[in-house]
């Protein structure tokens, strides 16, 4: 892999082989219900104890769940030392569990939330919140999850720090992502234009596929460890 900068983009199909389905996928959480219902500020402006009951779900599904080979295994690029940035668009916390520390949350975290009037924001960790929907401890207003919603823009901080690492990377791995959700999608398009080295791991291909350098077929949790030891990098440093 050599020594120079790595930034790995992560998206849901990483979280998928730890049984995390996302809720559009058939059998995922609360399946058949339409995201424009649970996941724009109008939705929850409309009816916050539905969207929260949601969330609640998806924490609860999340802390269920354990990292996997794939987590692990980007975690262990970052223990190597080298110049290095995870930007993810999951919001499970899985990286974090698996040992990931330099990392952007460029669609927030289920793990945390946000007041809606004084804009307070710290991490609770409990796998359900009770009563819903929370409220702020500050203030008393009614709290929301700290994710990204629909027709809602990414953390101008976090994604700035995943542009600068996109033009200064060397390596870039792009994993278990459609490439389809912008402006997230953008980030390897700018790597390459500044000449990184993009390499795509996905069982599928994707829209990304063709303009990738290469396209590397096949689970993450699979893929992923067996370029660690091509490269001698131990997974087991990682804990």
């Amino acid at each position: 892999m050599g020594r120079g900068n790595v930034l790995v983009l992560t998206g849901a199909g990483v979280s998928r082989e730890s049984g995390i389905a996302t809720f559009r996928d058939a059998g995922g959480v609360w399946e058949g219900v339409d995201p424009m219902q649970v996941a724009t500020p109008r939705a929850f402006a409309a009816d916050p104890k539905f969207v929260w009951r949601f969330y609640d779900a998806r924490r609860a599904h999340a802390a269920s769940a354990q990292p996997n080979p794939a987590h692990r295994a980007i975690a262990a690029i970052e223990a190597t030392g080298r110049p290095f940035l995870l930007a993810t668009q999951n919001v499970d916390g899985l990286h974090e569990r698996a040992g990931s520390k330099k990392l952007v949350r460029l669609h927030g975290s289920l793990w945390r939330v946000r007041c809606t009037a004084c804009a307070a924001e710290h991490e609770d960790l409990r796998p359900k919140l009770e009563p819903l929907p929370p409220h702020c401890t500050v203030c008393g207003a009614m709290l929301r999850p700290a994710v990204v919603w629909f027709e809602e823009p990414l953390p101008m901080i976090e994604f700035g720090r995943a542009q600068f690492a996109a033009r200064e990377a060397e390596l870039v791995l792009v994993v278990g992502t459609s490439s389809l959700v912008y402006p997230a999608a953008s980030l390897q398009m700018a790597a390459l234009e500044s000449g990184a080295y993009v390499v795509e791991i996905n069982p599928e291909t994707t829209s990304f596929s063709a303009e990738a350098n290469e396209h590397l077929a096949g689970p993450a949790g699979v893929v992923l460890p067996a370029l660690l030891l091509a490269a001698g990098i131990p997974m087991e440093q990682v804990v």
